[in-house]
Parts: C-alpha cells; structure tokens; sequence
C-alpha cells in the first residue's frame, strides 16, 4: 500500500505543471513592489501633513479660508487650538484643524511696500 502511495505521489509531482522563469520572478518582485508602492504612500500622506501644519501655523486675521464643512469666511481672531470665523452676518469659532485651505491671504503692510517696488526696479 505504501509502495502504491508513493507512486501516486510521484505521478501527481510529475504531472504539476513547472513553473515558469517569468512566474517565479513575479513572485520575487511582486512583494518588493508592494513595499514600495506602501512607502511611496505613506512619504506623500506625511508630507501633505506637513504642508498642512505649517499652514495651520501661519493663520492670521483677515485671511480669507475653507473649512471642512464648506463654511468660507474671513479670520477675525486667532487663539491656539481654534479661530473665529466671520461669514456674512455670522461669527463663528471652529478649531483650527478644520480649516482646510486658505483662500486669500491678508498682505501686510511690509508686503504690499515690496510688491510696490518690485515693478519699479524692473523698469530701471
């Protein structure tokens, strides 16, 4: 019976497919692949993260943002963790994490002068 079993065995094996060179090095690159494509992701989520932060950071009154739930208006006041918004007759206060892009930004005083400049020197 055993002699039988071992047989049958071999048979099975001898009748399997081979695997070609193709399959075996898809197997090998097909995992390495996936890895990369995973830090790839996970390098650009960071950074958008980033840019994110230091947005949040440089928030300012009279900047024009989005939030989240689609409200867009103007900064009022800054505090840490939220800003109050002014949207038609409305005020509102929402965290800062749900401001999602700023629209315009207020020019200060200094910039304006420099843009003002720029133009005359690129006359000269």
């Amino acid at each position: 019976m055993t002699a039988s079993f071992s047989t049958v065995l071999l048979a099975a094996d001898a009748a399997a497919p081979q695997q070609s060179p193709t399959q075996n090095l898809w197997m090998m690159l097909g995992p390495a692949l996936l890895v990369f494509m995973f830090i790839f992701m996970m390098s650009s989520q960071r950074k958008r993260t980033r840019q994110q932060e230091e947005m949040l950071k440089t928030l300012k009154s009279g900047d024009k943002v989005s939030t989240t739930s689609g409200i867009i208006g103007t900064i009022v006041t800054v505090k840490d963790r939220s800003v109050s918004i002014r949207s038609e007759d409305s005020k509102l206060e929402v965290l800062k994490s749900s401001v999602t892009e700023v629209l315009e930004r207020k020019a200060d005083p200094a910039e304006a002068k420099e843009r003002k400049a720029e133009p005359a020197e690129a006359k000269s």
